[in-house]
């Protein structure tokens, strides 16, 4: 009996679990069907992802853009320069003695004539009295050799016994002595040769000074010069009063206009360059010498060309093209054109006419920057600043 009961219990266990098994497998085979609500996903519903779908194609791209002109083309020669006084002085001692003033410091602006450095005077101030002395005992000399000589009527003869009395009383030299000694008294008073500025001050009051000691400079910097290194195969392209555009070092992004004012016929046999001067205004005294500069001198100019700016003008396929913009209002599309270039400067690109390209006609647009990687018809937003406009500056 006992064996009996423990077969039945344990059949009945397997009979549960084999129930359990089946309605396990039942639920899931009837979640996983056609007519299930729950659970399901429809591939129908799925938004379809490709490549073009990912970007915005019908989003206009910012660009920067310039109009095509008919103008004169000026072709420019370019060269390193640097800054130089249109006129400077190193003011030197002409006497000897002890400096007791100096009335100006470094960079103060002098007109001609004004008092710079004072020496002291009393030792030639001594000179012209005895200069004067001797002139008084001289003349009376003179005096007493022609106190007569009025009643002579020959007037050959009296200028004759004239200048012997001159020569024997000595009144020549004593005359030259005393405007030698008022010279020597006046060059203790040291003033600006002309109107400029102070440069250099090399002394200073107590000191002593010898005739040749430098003293100070005086620079006149308005206008100011800049020396430029031509080579020679271009200054025949250049003539004096043509315009100069110059920017210093110093003041980057800044342009300054001069005018060519001499060209050396000279060229130098070790660099093979022409040194041509240009003037340049600088009444604020802003450009000193010294200063590195880089100009561009006009050298020949070329009327009626059709120009574009040079950063339109790009290179596909071993092939010279620019992108048209056209549109209404600031948005259009970018047309490829292949074209084909003439003269050039460092800025503008002349395009001529070619039966194998296609032409540019003033007044157009021609995209300028954002437009390296554009394609043709390319949806495109005409923007002051591509940076600002988010696009990506090229």
């Amino acid at each position: 009996m006992s064996f009996s009961r423990r077969l039945f219990t344990f059949s009945s266990v397997i009979v549960v679990v084999l129930i359990l098994a089946g309605a396990v497998y039942l639920k899931l085979s009837g979640s996983g069907g056609p007519d299930s609500g729950e659970g399901t996903t429809n591939s129908a519903e799925v938004p379809e992802i490709s490549a073009t779908g990912s970007f915005a194609t019908n989003v206009a791209i910012p660009v920067e853009g310039a109009m095509v002109v008919r103008d004169t083309l000026v072709i420019s020669v370019s060269a390193a320069a640097q800054s130089a006084a249109e006129r400077l002085v190193k003011v030197l001692a002409q006497v000897e003695g002890q400096v007791l003033a100096v009335r100006v410091a470094e960079n103060d602006p002098v007109g001609r004539g004004r008092l710079l450095i004072l020496i002291d005077s009393t030792e030639y101030a001594l000179a012209i009295a005895r200069a004067e002395a001797n002139l008084a005992r001289t003349q009376a000399d003179y005096r007493e050799r022609t106190l007569f000589d009025d009643r002579i009527q020959d007037p050959r003869i009296r200028e004759e016994r004239e200048r012997a009395a001159r020569a024997k009383s000595g009144l020549d030299e004593a005359e030259v002595a005393l405007r030698e000694a008022q010279l020597k008294a006046e060059r203790t008073r040291i003033r600006a040769p002309f109107a400029g500025r102070v440069a250099s001050l090399r002394v200073v009051p107590g000191q002593t000074v010898r005739p040749g000691d430098e003293l100070l400079t005086v620079i006149d910097l308005d206008p100011i010069k800049v020396e430029v290194q031509v080579l020679e195969s271009e200054v025949g392209l250049l003539a004096a009063g043509r315009r100069a555009s110059i920017s210093f070092a110093a003041f980057p992004g800044e342009t300054f206009l001069g005018r060519i004012a001499t060209i050396n016929p000279m060229v130098d046999s070790t660099t093979r360059t022409a040194k041509v001067t240009v003037t340049v205004p600088n009444p604020e005294g802003r450009i000193l010498p010294g200063m590195y500069a880089r100009v561009s001198l006009e050298a020949r100019k070329f009327a009626e060309r059709v120009l574009v700016p040079r950063a339109a003008v790009l290179e596909r396929d071993r092939r010279t093209m620019l992108f048209v913009f056209e549109g209404e209002g600031r948005t259009g599309l970018a047309k490829w054109r292949y074209v084909t270039t003439g003269l050039a400067n460092d800025s503008l690109v002349e395009i001529v006419p070619n039966p194998a390209t296609d032409m540019v006609e003033p007044g157009e647009w021609v995209l300028v920057d954002g437009h390296y990687t554009l394609i043709h018809d390319a949806r495109v937003r005409l923007v002051p600043n591509v940076r600002d406009a988010g696009g990506r500056p090229q």
